[in-house]
């Protein structure tokens, strides 16, 4: 009798302590981040307040985004909207900070999850999945952390150069993106974008193309995935016996460029 009373006892003290451990635990949020990360992007175009979705982004913890995020598509969607936003937000309040691009991609000044990122961080470490900055495409950092590791998203996809927009005005306009209809928003964009930057001279056989397809040749499949793209696209007839030429890049601040896909 003593020891089943001994026994109650540890069970009743258990369960009391695995309760106040509980309750003291802080409680998953409910919040679908791809539709605050287009919210974000429509009061950006409407020239609205987002201070309040900036503290959202900035408290989330890295566990609830990567949590919400569980699909390369919703990853993708999420990513490039935030991206696009801060752009636009930033660049807005300061503009001066292009006069050295440089360092204003390298900068941390993105409050997301509690770390400050830079566009640099989001582009390179995230959206192209640990791609070394300088490595065209083809070299992957050694030793991305675990900040990265959790949220970069599953696999690349080249048509995020053509959705990205860092503020100039060679870059691609800027959609808002629904995971749901990613594919079909990233065909489009892509397809327009690459209408507007190429050139094909038939008699040279020769195409002039963005130099977006040189910095991140890798990305692409060098030159050959850059023809079989282009071709894809309806911008060249064949893929063979064709010359590739890279055009200059125009990096005049150009914002408020928006486009719907």
């Amino acid at each position: 009798m003593k020891k089943y009373y001994f026994f109650s006892l540890l069970l009743v003290l258990f369960m009391a302590c695995r309760n106040n451990i509980e309750a003291q635990e802080p409680k998953m949020r409910t919040i679908d981040f791809n539709e605050l990360s287009e919210d974000f992007l429509r009061k950006v175009k409407a020239d609205e307040d987002t201070k309040k979705i900036r503290e959202t982004l900035a408290n989330v913890t890295v566990k609830e985004l990567d949590k919400a995020l569980d699909s390369n598509e919703k990853r993708l969607a999420f990513w490039v909207n935030v991206y696009n936003a801060y752009i636009q937000v930033i660049l807005k309040e300061n503009p001066e900070l292009y006069n050295d691009r440089g360092s204003f991609f390298k900068k941390e000044q993105i409050p997301i999850a509690g770390e400050t990122v830079s566009f640099a961080k989001i582009e390179h470490g995230i959206v192209r999945k640990s791609q070394w900055e300088y490595g065209l495409g083809k070299i992957r950092k050694w030793f991305p952390n675990k900040y990265e590791r959790k949220l970069r998203v599953d696999k690349r996809d080249y048509r995020i150069h053509f959705a990205l927009n860092c503020g100039a005005k060679d870059c691609p306009p800027v959609a808002i993106y629904k995971w749901e209809r990613l594919d079909e928003q990233f065909e489009e964009g892509t397809k327009r974008y690459l209408e507007r930057t190429t050139t094909y001279d038939k008699e040279k056989r020769e195409v002039a193309v963005t130099s977006l397809f040189s910095w991140f040749r890798g990305d692409f499949g060098c030159k050959r995935g850059v023809k079989k793209i282009l071709k894809k696209n309806g911008l060249i007839p064949t893929t063979k016996d064709i010359d590739i030429t890279y055009k200059n890049y125009d990096w005049t601040l150009d914002l408020d460029n928006f486009i719907d896909l």
